[in-house]
């Protein structure tokens, strides 16, 4: 027997039972490989439905080009569907993705542009607008958007849903998987919720993204938003493809918690994955350890390949300099904030006040940086440096009202992020950070903080 060609060895990935990992757990803890598909990840069953249904809609011609956002994976499924049907490929990508993950994109023959990642989804500059533009500039393109094409759920509606309902001989009460896209967690729930709609299905999600606050309470809460390392898990937007209502719970993995799991998975299980696999093995087992029986079967998806992290989560140096490995440690944005309670409530001020106002509170309080609010919301922010240039400027600025020297408001982070890496987002542009407590309190973190927190 022999496959026609590539694409057609996608799928039937194998289930394997996690040993020392799960140990103390109750129920049966299985993991499904998705890098056994000849992309080395999940993203290759989407990437096929994408393209062939474009075809069946006549929107992907002969001698076409397919454009692409993508954080790597789902590139190069759409990369190889283009090598078995003669397509060209160009992908756009965030600079915090690996440089394996480009350069295996490159390797099988697609242009790779490379955007920020610190911009909003509407900026140009971003990673999601330059493929749109790209898309409309050049003649017999294909822009599959991933994100809100709804063949990316239904590939997992068709494969990878019925093959954990099979694999686990119907056995299956939980499931979880990472949330970015939507498109696996929600098209394999949709299947196994219709086959016993008695399965819980677990999202895990980061510190930095949306979806866990979104779930809970209904609101888009832009301050949840704030640069994370982990790839391929969590957004700053709400796709089409994430059907809220098909993930009963969600549980948030933090950078570190997500590295170190996916490591262990290598050297106690001999599953050599990659990071976003670390965010769902650790998610899912938290959940697991409160909620599992003894008869009870969950399946975790593992989206794909270790090669694609050699340079970060199995490099020991880059792991280290992240304050990522148990040898260095580091404070975290939550000692900080523990250390600073005594200091009183935030201070900020109203984007209606006058500059002069402005300066006698930042003096009064003996305060550099400060937050600008409109109601409850923070919209703004203000340095005593900025303002003294504009002063030097224009000394009769004082009765004008704050707003109109504002800059954009300071990033918020996770209170487990270490300091090394709260002090790689200060700079020129960003002078200090806000953390929000587990009682929803909003906290800053200045340069001095995390000075006197590396020196203490």
């Amino acid at each position: 027997m022999y496959y026609n060609s590539i694409i057609e060895t996608i799928g039937d990935t194998p289930l394997v039972k996690l040993g020392k990992i799960a140990e103390g757990i109750k129920g049966t803890i299985l993991v499904k490989v998705e890098y056994f598909n000849p992309g080395n990840s999940v993203k290759d069953r989407m990437a096929i439905k994408m393209v062939e249904d474009a075809e069946k809609a006549g929107l992907l011609k002969p001698g076409g080009t397919i454009i692409e956002g993508t954080s790597g994976n789902t590139g190069m499924g759409l990369a190889l569907a283009a090598c078995a049907k003669g397509y060209r490929c160009i992908f756009t990508m965030a600079d915090k993705q690996s440089q394996e993950k480009i350069d295996i994109l490159r390797a099988v023959g697609a242009e790779v542009h490379v955007c920020p990642t610190n911009v909003a989804p509407e900026d140009p500059r971003s990673y999601y607008s330059v493929a749109r533009k790209l898309n409309e500039d050049i003649p017999n393109s294909f822009y599959p958007n991933q994100y809100d094409n709804m063949s990316n759920s239904a590939a997992h509606y068709e494969t990878t849903g019925p093959e954990i309902w099979k694999q686990t001989e119907h056995k299956i009460t939980h499931f979880a998987a990472g949330v970015g896209t939507g498109g696996t967690i929600c098209g394999t729930s949709k299947y196994l919720k219709e086959q016993n709609a008695n399965i819980v299905s677990v999202g895990i999600d980061t510190y930095g993204s949306v979806f866990k606050k979104y779930k809970e309470t209904g609101e888009f809460d832009e301050n949840e938003i704030y640069p994370y390392l982990t790839e391929g898990i969590g957004e700053d937007i709400l796709p089409k493809n994430v059907d809220f209502s098909m993930i009963d719970t969600f549980v948030k993995v933090t950078d570190k918690d997500a590295a170190i799991m996916t490591r262990r998975l290598a050297r106690e299980e001999g599953l050599f994955v990659g990071w976003s696999c670390g965010s769902a093995v650790y998610g899912a087992l938290e959940y697991a350890r409160e909620n599992l029986k003894e008869e009870d079967t969950m399946v975790i998806i593992l989206p794909d390949h270790g090669t694609r992290y050699l340079a970060k989560v199995y490099n020991d140096e880059w792991m280290r300099a992240h304050g990522f490995l148990e040898e260095r440690s580091f404070a975290t944005a939550r000692h900080i904030v523990s250390r600073k309670n005594g200091s009183g409530k935030l201070v900020t001020i109203d984007k209606n006040c006058k500059v002069a106002d402005a300066i006698s509170t930042i003096t009064k309080e003996g305060i550099s940086q400060i937050p600008i609010t409109d109601g409850e919301q923070i919209v703004g922010s203000l340095s005593d440096s900025k303002i003294l240039a504009k002063l030097i400027e224009s000394p009769d600025i004082k009765n004008q009202s704050i707003d109109t020297f504002m800059d954009k408001p300071f990033t918020f982070v996770a209170m487990d992020n270490t300091v090394d890496v709260l002090s790689s987002l200060i700079n020129k542009d960003n002078p200090a950070l806000m953390v929000r407590d587990d009682e929803n309190q909003i906290h800053i973190i200045t340069q001095a903080d995390l000075l006197t927190a590396m020196t203490s």
